[in-house]
């Protein structure tokens, strides 16, 4: 019997190899199904283990996306995924496939958008690999970061009545892609163009170059505050929500109208005639931080700049809800970004076109 991998989707799947996997080692706290694998060595810390693939064609168009920022962009995801877990990335390494059309000057644009990200966040880039692709530009980096053992947070400690807190705006990175996408399309076969992207410039720094906040990390940090569980919005926050619910063993109600959405987002969407929810809700590489916290640290959580509170945690029974403006409830599906589906990706690079550099 044949089962196709578009069945199960990129979680589907992870779940179904991994099964039954146990860690031999008592160093291995934590291994797959969170953002960071977590490593006991001993001391007063917990090491916290990484990795994301980005392939061209799949999550990136060379058509309008520079090198540069694909360079920053892959080392920004991994640090994401530390401070997702309550931690802080120390070191990075980086692993490229290369074909035959870039030049050793591109490759050395894409590594400064690397070295700036690095740079930025304080993190070391302390080794890597290369090889020749046949395939285009691939980039894996492994990010390796640290958390004292009393404060880091998994996806599965969220418990009942907990409030549940997003920070920033969403749906910006996905309104973002759409107008390069348009832009991409307008513009076919043009090798000279200038598109307008007056008005909008927050919708594609949004999707060009992401920021992992580390801010957030920091503010908890002053406040004391502890999340019972965390996970970065990369793939979109009904997809988010869901595995946090998942993991914890309950449910959740989030609020239409507490949704944070920015204002060049929602002036996208109604350009685009689309739904701004289901923007939000699904477009995904936000890189904002979703968690949650007991509902005694609502009034502490309150005062952290940029994060808001957008519904709380309730039994596993009660299922997972959007509450809409009218009170009605509409069931959460992961319809998020999911690159193993049949059908081709918004952001998949099939036009053979030249890449930008900066």
């Amino acid at each position: 019997m044949r089962t196709e991998i578009s069945s199960l989707g990129e979680f589907g799947l992870i779940r179904r190899l991994t099964q039954g996997i146990t860690g031999k080692h008592d160093s291995t706290r934590t291994g797959i199904g969170d953002d960071a694998a977590v490593l006991d060595y001993g001391g007063d810390k917990l090491i916290l283990v990484t990795t994301d693939l980005l392939l061209e064609g799949i999550h990136f168009d060379l058509s309008y996306t520079p090198l540069k920022h694909i360079g920053y962009k892959a080392a920004v995801v991994n640090l994401s995924d530390i401070y997702a877990m309550n931690g802080y990335p120390k070191q990075i390494t980086v692993s490229i496939g290369i074909s035959k059309r870039f030049s050793v000057e591109d490759i050395e644009v894409l590594y400064g958008g690397l070295k700036l990200a690095c740079e930025i966040y304080g993190v070391d880039i302390v080794g890597g690999d290369t090889s020749a692709s046949l395939t285009g530009l691939t980039i894996s980096i492994t990010c390796i970061g640290e958390v004292d053992r009393d404060k880091v947070v998994y996806r599965n400690g969220a418990k009942k009545n907990d409030v549940i807190c997003v920070s920033g705006d969403l749906g910006a990175a996905y309104m973002g892609l759409q107008l390069l996408e348009r832009e991409k399309t307008v513009f076919a076969g043009e090798k000279d163009f200038t598109p307008d992207f007056g008005g909008k410039e927050y919708l594609l720094e949004r999707q060009l170059k992401p920021e992992a906040r580390r801010d957030v990390i920091l503010m908890l940090a002053e406040k004391n505050i502890v999340p019972t569980a965390m996970i970065d919005v990369s793939d979109g926050l009904s997809s988010e929500l869901l595995h946090l619910a998942y993991e914890s063993k309950a449910g959740c109600r989030i609020y239409e109208n507490k949704i944070p959405i920015d204002y060049q987002t929602a002036a996208m969407a109604e350009e685009f005639n689309m739904n701004l929810v289901t923007a939000a809700m699904n477009g995904g590489e936000d890189y904002e931080l979703l968690f949650t916290v007991p509902l005694a640290q609502h009034e502490a959580v309150e005062t952290l700049n940029g994060v808001h509170i957008i519904g709380y945690i309730t039994e596993p029974e009660l299922g997972n809800y959007l509450v809409g403006r009218d009170g009605g409830e509409v069931e959460l599906k992961a319809q998020g970004w999911n690159p193993l589906k049949e059908e081709s990706q918004p952001d998949s690079d099939e036009s053979g076109a030249e890449p930008l550099y900066i």
